[in-house]
């Protein structure tokens, strides 16, 4: 069996039909999430891309594998899905973004050199890369934000756009009066970006997909991770104008949110992404561009599934939606991601599996808490392998695509380093101080604050929209505490012993006094006689001068 495992940049979990949204039809979609399973709680491990991405290439927390941040790098030697599935005999490969960043230092130290085919799983996250790009081409004054060379641009050349820099020239800008209209500013989100739909990067990495698809035998798993819905947000036609300001939703947000915050988000309340969502007028242009860049995804997905059918290999593949996190779009009077609530930590997910002990549960929705680390374990699982629980923290999903109902987690957690940002300097932190920890029991969601903050408590069952802050009075200290002790037993975990197994540990036990290491006996009579047989007898030759 092969294993497409598709991500999409910044897709909210509830801007699909299949998750209810009002006026987004998304039907091939909603087709996968008939064949297989929507798990309908499913959390991302950190809010940002980076640090999201690696814990569902290694199936580790972000406080375990240590990239907690875009451009942080994934330290050499930690086990990614690559070196899981090639040790199953499955290849793992890449098309389209990671935002890893590799590990230089560390290489360098060990000898490993980047054109050897270890260095270059090492710098990819342990994939084998068909087509990689991470799909933000931007230039100002100290040069390109991504130094790698541009498949995609490459790509735009050939077909008769002209520059260096094509990408943000027309996939990424309108035309207005004869003038490059920037997909960076929000004004121009309503524009249709000056390209032919088909050259546009979501049908570019599906073309490209294709084509792995024609060219590789299996068994294969391919992560296929498109850079859209994720800003710019500008969309070529006909997607520009499928929406307009009568599809955008009013913010879910409340003045109650902004009396006496908590110190962390009310910083993030106050920054520049924030203050533009706030503006009516931005959510107006730009929330239409965003539907409109999921509709294109969801007809591109639709390519694929219609050739995996032509193909006859949609009966031996395995298909997996889901998203690196949400996007707030003004709700909570935040834009971007970084935060705690549902409509940035929550992501779509759902499986196909197309082998027949999955047939009972097709086209159903599961409300168990999944994590992405989850993706990791599923996959090892799926390619027919032991999940190595020393080292992926996730557990997998199989039992619940076969209608078991195993014993499974209390509670999900989340990880959030913004030490990098503004907030941090705001807030007067250390870089060590900015850490934000979310626990989540499927009705109580609390947020732990490094740096003397208080906390931050939820009730989603009282209030699914997440405005009141419980925290904030002394009426839930008992729900405090108890989530607290469920983030102290996280804590608490076995995170690092990533070179021996639970069945290495127990196959270690007696192993060295077989070998004749015999502590702490009084005369051998303590233990079996073959194991002292070497340690009796006549003795051959005296050299101590006693001759007792």
């Amino acid at each position: 069996m092969n294993i497409l495992f598709v991500m999409y940049d910044q897709l909210r979990f509830d801007y699909l039909s299949c998750a209810g949204h009002p006026h987004l039809h998304t039907p091939n979609f909603d087709r996968v999430a008939s064949m297989g399973v929507r798990f309908s709680n499913a959390y991302i491990q950190s809010p940002i891309c980076g640090s999201s991405r690696m814990c569902y290439y290694t199936g580790r927390y972000a406080s375990s594998h240590g990239a907690h941040w875009n451009g942080f790098p994934l330290r050499v030697g930690e086990h990614t899905l690559g070196d899981h599935l090639r040790k199953a005999g499955m290849a793992c490969w890449l098309l389209g973004k990671t935002h890893m960043k590799a590990d230089a230092e560390g290489m360098a130290r060990l000898g490993l050199a980047p054109d050897s085919t270890i260095g270059a799983r090492q710098a990819e996250c342990g994939f084998d890369a068909w087509a990689r790009d991470d799909g933000l081409w931007g230039e100002g004054p100290d040069g390109f934000y991504d130094e790698k060379r541009s498949p995609y641009n490459e790509y735009l050349k050939s077909r008769g756009y002209d520059g260096e820099n094509p990408w943000a020239d027309y996939a990424n800008a309108a035309v207005t009066d004869d003038q490059i209209a920037s997909g960076w500013m929000f004004r121009n989100a309503d524009q249709p970006a000056n390209i032919r739909e088909e050259d546009s990067e979501t049908p570019w990495l599906t073309s490209q997909t294709i084509e792995f698809m024609e060219k590789t035998e299996g068994p294969w798993c391919a992560h296929v991770s498109f850079i859209k819905p994720h800003w710019p947000y500008i969309v070529p036609a006909p997607y520009h104008n499928m929406f307009g300001p009568e599809h955008v939703p009013p913010p879910r947000r409340h003045t109650v949110e902004r009396e006496n915050p908590h110190p962390v988000y009310g910083a993030y309340m106050e920054n520049k992404i924030a203050s533009a969502f706030q503006r009516d007028e931005v959510r107006e242009k730009v929330i239409p561009a965003y539907m409109g860049l999921i509709k294109q995804c969801d007809d591109q997905l639709g390519r694929l599934l219609d050739h995996l059918e032509a193909t006859d290999t949609l009966k031996d593949t395995m298909i997996v939606l889901t998203s690196d996190h949400g996007d707030y779009l003004g709700d909570h009077w935040l834009g971007e991601k970084d935060l705690f609530h549902e409509q940035s930590v929550k992501v779509p997910m759902i499986i196909y599996d197309p082998r027949a002990q999955a047939d009972v549960t097709r086209g159903t929705v599961s409300d168990a808490l999944v994590e992405s680390i989850d993706l990791a374990a599923t996959f090892v699982d799926a390619a027919g392998a032991k999940v190595p629980d020393h080292i992926i923290e996730g557990r997998s999903l199989l039992p619940w695509l076969r209608g078991e109902t195993p014993q499974w987690r209390e509670f999900v957690i989340s990880e959030y380093d913004y030490s990098v940002t503004p907030q941090c300097e705001k807030l007067g932190l250390e870089p060590r101080d900015a850490r934000l920890f979310m626990v989540f029991d499927g009705r109580y969601k609390l947020i732990h604050a490094e740096g003397g903050f208080r906390p931050m408590l939820f009730d989603l069952a009282e209030d699914p929209d997440e405005f009141h802050d419980l925290a904030k009075g002394d009426t839930h200290n008992d729900q405090i505490d108890r989530l607290y002790g469920m983030l102290a037993k996280w804590g608490r975990r076995m995170s690092q012993r990533v070179t021996k197994s639970e069945d290495d540990i127990k196959a270690m036990r007696g192993k060295s006094i077989r070998k004749g290491i015999l502590p702490f006996l009084f005369d051998g009579s303590e233990v079996p006689d073959e194991l002292t047989e070497k340690c009796r007898g006549p003795a051959r030759q005296r050299h101590s001068g006693n001759t007792d």
